[in-house]
């Protein structure tokens, strides 16, 4: 005999099956007790004599019957029903918990420290069930589109992108250190030189910066895609298509303010709304307005404190077509305009993209505009510029903070509620006790040391 779900036991009234999970609550009434048998599917009430402590691990073996006459309870799908227990095995005992599952003014302190117990509480794992729902839905629908799926490289090189890097020593390259990549930037554009010409991952990034309420400390998911011979416009159609019939197919409650999304410049989204991120629900207060919108025709470059360029995205974009000859001459630096466009979502930026260059001259051109030296260039970007020697199509991307796309459709005010094992604000994972230090023997293979502070 097969185990049963607890969401399929109403199906099968009068039949002898088998449940396994977690006491979610126990009745006593005298002679006989009832328990909350609670799965990963449901609850369903058990029938027993035995004396079980909550979320200890049992495994029943009885029959489902109706539930007598007045008593059902019409909150549950498996509410008509209850099992009368033949045969109770207590698989894993547990000990009383550090915080009551059902209550919800626990520390966030503790509940990260207990995370594989936060995770029980129903709410927890509806959005991881939400999380993996939308990622199976994201792949289905490239998959149609006929993009591969290709994972980049984990240890990787320092590069510039924005945000400062993790690093990893290397044992067998003394001194020399590998980078955790804060994206896949590159190596999905050496895809596209590589002819793959549609390729997308579900991809893990790494930043050490600080987080907010709506980003991660340490790393992050990301969808992450990237097409050749494309348009902005090809880019943008795509990814709108996506987002709709993602909504439209896993979260039907929802509504999509408008469709299409809006289209606005930088200078208007600045001018009218003081935000690069407006938020343009006509009803903020309605949690299943989903209001979109696009922000596009950003400048290129933005004064970097008075230490001359920096770029205001990605160094790796395109201006847009009109602007190529001023970046190459590098004039005009202020007014250049770039291919970028952000998606955003009820006042968060929830992916952003552009067209890439694709000529070693122009790649070139944006990294001396920002002050880079020849050997500096060549020291962070050398490889790119050879690749753009040998052909290389036009092509262009973007990117998606999945988590806090998944906390704004879920009506979350803190990211970490849908990330399954996050840290702190200030970079620690209380579970696992991390960081930590390495014993002296690691540090004399990798060639390091450790001053104290």
């Amino acid at each position: 005999m097969k185990r049963t779900n607890i969401i399929d036991t109403p199906k099968k009234v009068g039949e002898k099956v088998i449940l396994n999970g977690w006491v979610n609550a126990r009745r006593d009434h005298g002679k006989f007790s009832f328990i909350d048998l609670r799965d990963r599917t449901g609850i369903i009430q058990i029938v027993t004599t035995e004396d079980l402590k909550p979320e200890s691990v049992i495994e029943v073996v009885g029959k489902v019957k109706e539930r007598p006459e007045g008593q059902n309870n019409d909150k549950l799908p498996t509410g008509k029903v209850e099992v009368e227990a033949d045969k109770v095995t207590v698989l894993s005992k547990a000990k009383t918990l550090p915080f009551e599952l059902d209550k919800d003014n626990i520390s966030e302190e503790l509940r990260m420290k207990y995370r594989y117990l936060d995770l029980r509480r129903p709410s927890m794992l509806n959005n991881l069930i939400e999380r993996h729902k939308a990622i199976k839905f994201i792949r289905d629908f490239l998959d149609k589109e006929e993009f591969i799926e290709i994972e980049t490289p984990i240890l990787t090189k320092a590069t510039p992108e924005g945000s400062r890097d993790f690093v990893v020593p290397s044992r067998l390259q003394k001194g020399s250190f590998y980078a955790l990549p804060q994206s896949p930037q590159q190596y999905k554009q050496l895809l596209m030189v590589s002819g793959v010409e549609k390729y997308y991952q579900m991809a893990r990034c790494f930043r050490d910066e600080d987080s907010r309420s709506d980003r991660l400390f340490g790393e992050f998911l990301q969808l992450d895609l990237e097409m050749s011979f494309v348009s902005r416009e090809d880019v943008m159609e795509l990814n709108e298509r996506l987002l709709i019939d993602l909504i439209k197919t896993n979260f039907p409650k929802k509504k999509i303010q408008e469709i299409p999304f809006p289209k606005i410049s930088y200078e208007e989204a600045m001018q009218k709304y003081k935000t690069d991120r407006p938020d343009l629900r006509k009803d903020k207060k309605d949690p299943d307005l989903m209001a979109f919108c696009w922000v596009i025709d950003w400048p290129f470059f933005e004064d970097d404190g008075g230490n001359g360029w920096t770029f205001t995205h990605n160094p790796f974009s395109a201006p847009k077509p009109e602007f190529m000859d001023d970046l190459l001459k590098k004039k005009n630096i202020k007014n250049i305009e770039t291919s970028q466009y952000d998606v955003v979502l009820n006042g968060f930026e929830v992916g952003g993209g552009s067209i890439r260059n694709n000529t070693p001259e122009a790649l070139k051109a944006v990294f001396e505009i920002m002050g880079y030296k020849e050997k500096e260039i060549e020291k962070s970007v050398g490889h790119m510029l050879e690749a753009f020697t040998y052909g290389a199509p036009p092509h262009g991307g973007i990117a998606w903070g999945f988590d806090r796309f998944l906390m704004t459709l879920l009506g979350g005010t803190n990211i970490r509620e849908v990330f399954p094992f996050p840290k702190t604000s200030d970079g620690r994972d209380l579970m696992m006790g991390s960081p930590s230090k390495i014993e002296p023997k690691q540090l004399i293979e990798l060639g390091l040391s450790v001053e104290e502070e």
